[in-house]
């Protein structure tokens, strides 16, 4: 059995000593319905910078994902232990605040759900939550967010209609707005280009690599390719442990660990 106190490069740990990370997981173990789904994570997610989750299918790489918002711990029969940090606030503390602490995260799951209203309305409708009723405070968070995923020219001559017309490539990246729109920290990812058409999937890798500036972002990918192009660094997930993190250079072109040389070659799918 493979233990999580994985294998990281000495810059990784130089880099997470230097800054403290938006993201730290300690001892996190995860049960579901009495299977073990993720055992004994330990991890310090840099920040500023693209981290993809990678590994055979079923390993627990969205199990991974879904820890860091709290949207595991809605499943019937889920057991977790051990802490997830944002900025220090464990999101698992009994006193912990869900609605707080979603603000703090943006997510794009694998089909872009844009919801039943104006594309204005999609944009505006997470400030709205949170209490902005200022027409011309929304109006400019909605051009602005729009501009920042590149979609402002294709629809402000028509942000009264309904998001549901747009392409799944602009309603992909309007959720992106959307989740944007309430400032997050943090973008996490879900396969979020697996739906997409090659000439979105680019467009929405660009944006990722844009916004690490001003954001820490995490994303499940099954796609090696995809994890190469975008990501700063890698964490490989098997059979729920981390075998394997670091810079995506190292773990991808010269991974320390036998069980991830052998996905990287494509014999573990």
């Amino acid at each position: 059995m493979y233990t999580s106190s994985s294998i990281q490069t000495a810059e990784t740990q130089d880099l997470v000593k230097t800054s403290i990370p938006h993201i730290q997981i300690k001892d996190l173990n995860v049960t579901i319905e009495g299977k073990r789904i993720l055992r004994n994570i330990n991890l310090s997610i840099p920040n500023n910078s693209v981290t993809s989750i990678i590994g055979p299918s079923g390993g627990g790489k969205t199990t991974l994902l879904k820890t860091l918002n709290r949207l595991v711990d809605d499943a019937k029969g889920v057991e977790i232990t051990g802490s997830v940090l944002v900025n220090g606030e464990d999101l698992y503390a009994k006193n912990a605040e869900v609605t707080h602490i979603r603000k703090k995260m943006g997510l794009l799951s694998q089909k872009p759900f844009p919801l039943p209203m104006s594309i204005f309305e999609n944009v505006a409708y997470g400030p709205r939550i949170h209490g902005e009723k200022n027409k011309q405070i929304l109006t400019q968070i909605v051009e602005t967010q729009l501009r920042n995923v590149g979609l402002w020219e294709e629809v402000k001559e028509r942000l009264d209609a309904s998001a549901t017309q747009l392409s799944i490539g602009q309603q992909q990246r309007l959720c992106l707005a959307r989740g944007l729109a309430v400032k997050p920290e943090i973008i996490l990812g879900d396969e979020s280009t697996s739906a997409l058409d090659p000439v979105s999937t680019q467009t929405i890798e660009n944006l990722l690599i844009s916004l690490k500036q001003n954001y820490t972002i995490v994303l499940v990918t099954h796609i090696l390719r995809q994890a190469r192009r975008v990501s700063d660094y890698i964490i490989f997930v098997y059979n729920g442990e981390i075998i394997e993190f670091g810079k995506t250079e190292d773990v991808l072109l010269n991974p320390q660990h036998e069980i991830t040389q052998q996905y990287v070659k494509g014999f573990i799918s």
